[in-house]
C-alpha cells in the first residue's frame, strides 16, 4: 500500500519539497508519495487528525505552523523542544505525532560544506522570525560572538531570553552600522520580496548567506556578490533539512547534491 507523507504550510503551492522527496522516494524503491498541502494558520490540528486518519506516516511542517506542531506533538525530540518549534512530525507506533528540528541540522550542514566555522566569528544575524530563531541557536551552540538585528528589538530579545549564551541585540539600522566588522551575516528578512537590497561594504573574504532562494534572494545576493563577498542561498538548506526528515522516516541518508542540483535547475526555469 502507497503510504503518505507531504509538506503542510500556507502558501505551499511554490514548495519544492515535493520534487526533492518524490525523487528521493524513486530513487530508493520507496512504496510512497509526497504531496504539498495548503492548510491555513489554526487549522493545523484538524488536518493532523484528517492525514492521522488516512494513514499518513510524515510530515514536514513549515509556516505558519512549526510552532503549533511542536505543541500538537504526542513526543518531541530535545532539539525541536530547545528551539520552540518542529519542521518535521513523524507517526509513532502509539498512533500519534513525534516532533523533530531538521532546520537547524540543515543550517549546520551547509556552514559544514562551505567550510565555514563560525566559532569566535562576528555573526550578524538579520531578523528575528522562527527560521532566525533556530539559527540563533545553533550558532550560539557553535560559540559564534553572535548579534541579532531587527526592526522590532523586542522579537529579537525574545529569541536572545532563551538562549543560554546570550548574544548582542540590536535594531535594524544599528546591525547596517556594524556590517563592515561582521564576518558572517545571515539575512532572514524577507528584503527580495519587496525588491530591497542591503548596502554593503566591501566584504573581501567574508560570507553572505540569505536563506531565501530563487527571485526572493537574487538581488541580495547579487549586490552582495558585487562588494566582493562570498554568497551563499538556501536551496542547501531546504535540501539538507528534508535529507534528515527522510533519515527520520525510512532510516536512509538520500543524495542531496543531485536533489539540490535539481532543485537549481528547477529554480532557474521559472526564474
Amino acid at each position: 500500500m502507497t503510504q503518505l507523507y507531504g509538506v503542510i504550510g500556507d502558501p505551499i503551492a511554490h514548495s519544492l519539497s515535493p520534487l526533492i522527496h518524490n525523487g528521493w522516494m524513486r530513487d530508493n524503491g520507496i512504496d510512497a508519495t509526497y504531496a504539498a498541502m495548503q492548510v491555513p494558520d489554526g487549522e493545523l490540528e484538524s488536518a493532523l487528525d484528517t492525514l492521522t486518519r488516512q494513514g499518513a506516516r510524515g510530515l514536514n511542517i513549515t509556516l505558519p505552523h512549526k510552532h503549533t506542531a511542536l505543541d500538537l506533538a504526542e513526543e518531541t525530540g530535545d532539539l525541536a523542544r530547545r528551539i520552540g518549534a518542529a519542521n518535521t512530525l513523524i507517526r509513532t507506533d502509539s498512533g500519534g505525532w513525534r516532533a523533530e528540528n531538521t532546520d537547524a541540522p540543515g543550517f549546520i550542514h551547509t556552514l559544514d560544506k562551505a567550510n565555514i566555522d563560525v566559532a569566535g566569528k562576528n555573526v550578524l544575524l538579520l531578523g528575528a522570525g522562527g527560521s532566525a530563531r533556530a539559527l540563533a541557536f545553533v550558532l550560539t551552540d557553535m560559540r559564534a560572538k553572535l548579534t541579532i538585528s531587527n526592526r522590532t528589538i523586542s522579537r529579537a530579545e525574545a529569541i536572545a531570553a532563551d538562549l543560554l549564551t546570550k548574544p548582542e541585540i540590536c535594531s535594524l539600522d544599528e546591525g547596517m552600522a556594524r556590517l563592515p566588522t561582521a564576518e558572517l551575516v545571515i539575512n532572514t528578512l524577507s528584503l527580495g520580496h519587496s525588491g530591497q537590497a542591503l548596502d554593503l561594504p566591501p566584504g573581501h573574504g567574508r560570507t553572505f548567506y540569505d536563506i531565501s532562494y530563487g527571485a526572493a534572494a537574487n538581488k541580495t545576493l547579487a549586490g552582495a556578490a558585487s562588494q566582493d563577498w562570498q554568497t551563499m542561498d538556501g536551496l542547501g538548506m531546504l535540501v539538507a533539512q528534508a535529507a534528515f526528515a527522510f533519515e527520520y522516516w525510512f532510516g536512509l541518508v538520500p543524495d542531496m547534491e543531485e536533489a539540490e542540483r535539481k532543485c537549481r535547475a528547477a529554480v532557474e526555469a521559472t526564474s
